[in-house]
């Protein structure tokens, strides 16, 4: 089996990063570097349905996921789209709601097809 490559690029969706067996489409944080080097975790809380940052001087930012659920996913494959990003890489999560554009974001990788027979 080939390898897959860890960066690709289309003209239509940008650039992607390879995570685990699956291409995320590259985002980019608007704050600036020192913030992001300010920060000690983010993981998703299942005890209360949020993505959460803690950041070194304390602050936290939380996310709650079936609140964006509820704004921005139109059908079951966008909410399996949203649902991996939180359990497997809930930091590019947290950049897509802080700072992305989500529904652009599900319309850019999620194609619904009909079943072929």
């Amino acid at each position: 089996m080939a390898e897959l490559k860890k960066h690709i690029y289309d003209e239509n969706n940008g650039s992607h990063s390879l995570v685990t067996d699956c291409y995320i489409l590259d985002l980019k944080m608007s704050e600036d570097e020192s913030r992001m080097n300010d920060l000690l975790s983010c993981e998703f809380n299942i005890d209360t349905g949020c993505v959460e940052l803690r950041y070194a001087d304390g602050n936290r930012i939380f996310t709650d996921c079936a609140a964006v659920e509820n704004e921005v996913v139109d059908n079951m494959y966008q909410q399996f789209e949203l649902d991996w990003l939180i359990y497997n890489v809930s930091l590019e999560y947290a950049k897509l709601i802080l700072n992305g554009d989500p529904d652009k974001y599900l319309k850019a990788v999620i194609v619904c097809r009909p079943f072929e027979s």
